[in-house]
């Protein structure tokens, strides 16, 4: 009845600005007889309302999707509607930028029809809330018919007009012709709700999920809304996303497995497929076989065409104000035979207000590398590490502008020499903006690091040496927004023989909050005495001391009680 977005999903969502939204769904008989409770007075639905609100407040996610499929009585209808409208007021005052969206379903007299459309018949749940979200099986008279309707008027961005991507019985579009619906649906200014994307996923050779993948969006991008990303300084993206092969940091391989963990997700650049006169072309993807920070980079792949003396890839849509002096750092592997800078657009931050609809005009900004020697390079050295390593290369910058907002961030590739077409790959592995202040600003320490929930396992190995297996739950306090993610370290302090040195500094995980679970850790024989690590890395990915770091020791013995035997 009640499905909540799980927390990953919801954290990349507010990542990339965007909602995320949980379910309320009633259905069948039994629909039928929980709606005749909680819609049977106003006591009851506002109970319910104030209820889903909590929820919501308290996952910290956006708003419902209201969907009753099931017929209601007089009485439920008629409050069907002021539950509607009590939900969508409260949860604008608790939750600013909240949604909530009614499911196209039941109509005002109860009956259980699906309409394919908003109109007369369900148009006082439209007016009750912030939207409709529309059935499938809609035809082009019904997009016509929507956007006349009187309850529409003002309100075409409210009515996502629902697309089944399994294109499940006489509907427009799905699978790899989605993009017909969507061409449709924009013809008449409407929203979209585009249902079951997993299609790619599960109809497919789950080796061929990224080509897939590629090919079903690249369909959809012409068709769907260009949401500019608004946040402040530092600004950093290095493409991971939230899942990989192995875990990359600076460019080497921390811990070599697949992985999945949409946490770890950083701003997707937008997706890229265009194709040029003469033949050119240019194209964006997700790679997950070698990455600077986390789990993927981006490939950037294209053709310059004869005559055309270079390319231009738009990463980033943007709103980020920058500071009076703003430190740019560029890691990328230099591809051959052509030439990789960066190029910024900005605006005066005066313009930010505009509240029209035509794009404002922009101001390119190429900006040229410091020099190793550069004080703030150094600075930036200390602090991050080296700036070239495997075939990865830093390249610096500083932007010297008064009053400006970064309005845009784009690749320039250009052909070294001659005139010929030229093709290319190129891999960017991160691009970070921040205030050249931060560089000097002090970092902070981890506190209040706390053990519990310990869990012992002990078991015998070859040679009668004795295996121990520890399970435990790591705590501490650390400024969440300052803060990209932490490495979890542990090493044995002693042992019974105290001839035996303490062991080195070993990596268990990562995590992205400031809760970290160990899993069958295993530590030497009892008696023993071993320390946990928490080292935290700041989104500028600046490295703390260790003397900084959250540190808990635990002691064992031979009474530790274990709880099975392997």
């Amino acid at each position: 009845m009640v499905t909540i977005p799980p927390a990953a999903w919801t954290n990349a969502a507010h990542k990339h600005g965007v909602l995320s939204i949980g379910t309320f769904i009633t259905e069948w008989t039994s629909g039928e007889k929980i709606c005749e409770m909680f819609l049977a007075d106003e006591e009851s639905y506002r109970a319910a309302a104030d209820k889903l609100v909590q929820i919501c407040h308290y996952y910290e996610f956006d708003g419902w999707l209201i969907n009753i499929e099931n017929v209601l009585s007089e009485t439920a209808v008629k409050n069907a509607s002021l539950f509607l409208r009590y939900l969508t007021d409260q949860i604008h005052e608790r939750i600013p930028g909240s949604l909530v969206i009614w499911y196209d379903s039941v109509l005002k007299n109860g009956s259980l029809i699906w309409q394919n459309e908003l109109n007369d018949n369900n148009k006082v749940f439209f007016d009750a809330c912030d939207g409709i979200f529309t059935n499938y099986n809609w035809t082009e008279q019904s997009l016509v018919s929507m956007k006349a309707h009187s309850a529409a008027q003002g309100r075409f961005a409210d009515i996502y007009v629902g697309v089944d991507v399994f294109a499940r019985g006489k509907v427009m579009g799905g699978k790899f012709e989605t993009n017909k619906a969507l061409e449709l649906i924009r013809k008449y200014e409407l929203s979209t709700a585009i249902f079951a994307p997993g299609w790619v996923y599960e109809c497919h050779e789950k080796v061929d999920f990224r080509k897939n993948q590629d090919k079903f969006w690249s369909l959809l991008v012409d068709f769907l809304y260009l949401h500019r990303y608004s946040t402040s300084l530092p600004f950093i993206s290095s493409f991971c996303q939230g899942f990989g092969k192995s875990i990359y940091w600076r460019g080497k391989v921390e811990q070599q497995r697949n992985w999945f963990n949409l946490n770890a997700q950083e701003l997707q650049a937008l997706h890229i497929s265009e194709t040029m006169k003469n033949g050119g072309w240019l194209r964006s993807r997700g790679c997950s076989e070698d990455a600077w920070s986390g789990g993927s980079s981006l490939m950037l792949e294209g053709m310059i065409p004869s005559g055309l003396p270079h390319v231009c890839a738009r990463l980033f849509s943007l709103h980020v104000p920058l500071a009076d002096r703003t430190f740019v750092s560029f890691v990328y592997k230099p591809p051959e035979g052509v030439k990789v800078s960066l190029e910024l657009k900005t605006i005066d931050a005066s313009l930010c207000t505009y509240g029209g609809i035509e794009e404002i005009e922009s101001t390119s900004v190429i900006p040229e590398s410091l020099p190793e020697s550069d004080q703030l390079v150094e600075q930036f050295v200390q602090t991050c590490g080296e700036l070239s390593m495997d075939g990865w290369n830093t390249r610096c910058f500083l932007l010297k502008m008064n009053g400006c907002s970064l309005r845009e961030v784009c690749v320039r590739v250009s052909r070294e020499e001659g005139d010929e077409d030229i093709t290319f790959n190129c891999r960017i592995g991160e691009i970070m903006l921040l205030d050249a202040d931060s560089l000097h600003a002090p970092l902070v320490s981890v506190k209040g690091i706390c053990i519990s929930d310990v869990f012992w396992q002990k078991g015998t190995l070859k040679e009668n040496v004795q295996k121990v297996l520890l399970s435990a739950t790591l705590r501490w306090k650390y400024p969440s927004k300052q803060v990209r993610h932490y490495r979890i370290h542990w090493r044995h302090l002693r042992g019974p023989d105290p001839r035996v040195p303490s062991g080195a500094l070993a990596l268990v995980g990562r995590s992205y909050s400031s809760l970290y679970r160990l899993v069958e850790l295993e530590v030497p024989a009892p008696p023993g005495l071993i320390e946990l690590l928490v080292e935290p890395v700041t989104r500028e990915s600046f490295r703390t001391p260790e003397a900084q770091w959250g540190r808990c020791s635990l002691s064992y013995n031979q009474d530790t009680s274990p709880s099975a035997t392997s």
